[in-house]
């Protein structure tokens, strides 16, 4: 089981962190994503693993002027 902003969200063997933001739906474009407190850059989300019991945290990055 994992924790993504605060929810649960059942973990399957070889998942990446591309598959989490398909399961919860995240689309935005500018995120940060942290797996227990650790950055993952945008181009290793494919190939990111997240173990089980991990606390992902997605921060949607919104920009004005």
């Amino acid at each position: 089981m994992l924790t993504v902003n605060g929810d649960p969200l059942a973990w399957t063997p070889g998942m990446t962190v591309r598959d989490v933001l398909k399961a919860k739906n995240y689309k935005f474009p500018l995120l940060i994503i942290t797996l227990d407190d650790v950055q993952v850059a945008p181009k290793d989300y494919d190939t990111t693993p997240v173990p089980d019991r991990t606390v992902v945290n997605v921060l949607h990055l919104i920009s004005g002027g």
